[in-house]
């Protein structure tokens, strides 16, 4: 079985080597990767809920998309092929920005990622991955908003970093 290398990258995002991404997560070393905020003409955000199956954040709302370069992939290629893959979905992306995190979950893991946020516009029906995706659902940014507030367990540390940081 092959297993999914990330990039470890440094506060600058120079490439440092390639790691297994599961002894990446386990070591809290700072990676490469991207999520994607996928809207459609009336400015909902497409939201997808987390497969019960991953490792971390099981069953949490998220952005359209987000993943890992493989090594020798740029960040824009890679985002255009987990949004293929997760959601079913072609659109031309545009990056937003970046940012630097780092959060530490129950389960012992770390995030700890140099995130690129891409943007595209899709008025498709999503063709959900299973074994990535557990629901969708399109919402406006004002009712993302309350429903961070009123319940922001639901959600992903990196969405709600991104959309403080961009989408309000």
């Amino acid at each position: 079985m092959v297993t999914e290398q990330v990039i470890l990258v440094d506060e600058q995002d120079n490439a440092l080597g390639g790691m297994e991404k599961l002894e990446a997560h386990q070591k809290g070393l700072l990676h490469r990767a991207f999520s994607v905020f996928v809207f459609n003409d009336k400015g909902e955000l497409l939201l997808q809920q987390r497969a019960a199956s991953k490792y971390h954040s099981p069953n949490l709302w998220t952005n359209t998309c987000c993943s890992h370069p493989r090594p020798n992939e740029n960040t824009l290629q890679a985002a255009n092929r987990r949004l293929k893959e997760e959601m079913g979905i072609e659109t031309e992306l545009q990056l937003k920005g970046s940012f630097i995190y780092k959060a530490n979950f129950d389960t012992g893991l770390t995030e700890h990622e140099f995130d690129y946020v891409y943007t595209g516009i899709s008025n498709a029906q999503p063709t959900i991955n299973k074994d990535e995706v557990e629901n969708f659902v399109w919402l406006s940014l004002d009712e993302i908003k309350a429903q961070l507030k009123s319940n922001p367990e639901k959600f992903t540390v990196w969405f709600k970093i991104a959309v403080e940081r961009w989408f309000v």
